[in-house]
């Protein structure tokens, strides 16, 4: 991680003590990073590391929102929730994954590319939008009946085709780095022109399951039959979602293509996403992204 990466005027937006503690917090994950890397430190100290960063963030999260409130900003709510997802959703199960798999480098990776990608992202964009030097992300957010239907949906479908217990790990994805991973974009139009865009991305770890399942034989590289097998399961999952991503029968695929991930994260902060999910299968993680249009 260079000097640049661990800390830049960009990530500065104008309050000393916000940026104090976001200095803090990008202190933390590089001495964690350096800490996974030495096989002498053990689990002890990234586990100890991780409980500090966690204890900070939430306690920056707190500060954060104290100053929000004090300046009467009008994004408020949904920045409240934002942090409300990573306080009890994210760390919670990236913690459980932790804890389950004795902090295995696998789930330690997961812990530091997600808290690294979501400090990042948010505060780009929700943070700064506090001063006003931009618009927040999440415009509009579909919490309530309409979210947890999808969610139940997703998990009950994810669990059906990869016979995998799932959990929801965050309902704001905001394109953290969870590993190497399969990008399917999906679009959808209606004979109104209406399009649905949907972005699938399944770590490699979790493709390969499946598709060594499907033969009965074990795989080990992500050839172009096991990307296929990946597309051919992502459509699949989508048919079963339809009703709750509004694609009725009306809707037609109207194409479907395997994406790089720099494509994928470009169009992804350039898109105001409806639905940003990010699930654990317990051998891979899962991002489901819907944009309607």
């Amino acid at each position: 991680m260079s000097k640049e990466t661990e800390w830049n005027k960009q990530f500065n937006i104008g309050i000393d003590s916000i940026d104090n503690a976001h200095r803090k917090l990008f202190s933390i994950v590089r001495r964690l990073v350096h800490l996974s890397r030495d096989e002498n430190n053990g689990q002890w100290a990234c586990a100890e590391g991780i409980k500090y960063f966690k204890n900070y963030a939430i306690e920056h999260f707190t500060d954060e929102e104290a100053h929000m409130q004090s300046m009467g900003y009008k994004g408020y709510e949904i920045h409240k929730r934002l942090h409300d997802d990573m306080r009890y959703k994210t760390l919670t199960a990236l913690e459980k994954e932790l804890t389950e798999s004795n902090y295995s480098q696998e789930s330690i990776q997961h812990f530091l590319g997600i808290c690294l990608g979501w400090l990042t992202a948010h505060i780009l964009i929700e943070d700064r939008a506090i001063t006003g030097k931009i618009s927040n992300r999440w415009k509009t957010d579909h919490a309530g009946a309409d979210q947890d239907a999808l969610e139940n949906a997703l998990i009950a479908t994810i669990q059906e085709i990869f016979r995998l217990p799932t959990e929801i790990v965050s309902e704001h994805y905001s394109g953290e780095d969870f590993g190497t991973s399969l990008i399917i974009r999906l679009t959808y139009r209606s004979a109104l022109k209406k399009r649905v865009q949907i972005f699938m991305v399944l770590e490699n770890s979790l493709v390969l399951r499946a598709v060594s399942a499907m033969l009965d034989m074990p795989l080990t590289k992500m050839d172009k039959l096991v990307m296929n097998a990946g597309k051919e399961l992502s459509l699949r999952i989508v048919e079963q979602l339809g009703i709750h991503c509004r694609l009725s029968s009306q809707y037609q695929l109207e194409s479907s293509h395997i994406i790089a991930v720099e494509q994928f994260r470009k169009m992804f902060y350039m898109a105001v996403f409806d639905y940003s999910l990010l699930l654990n299968t317990g051998h891979g993680y899962f991002a489901f992204c819907v944009k309607l249009e």
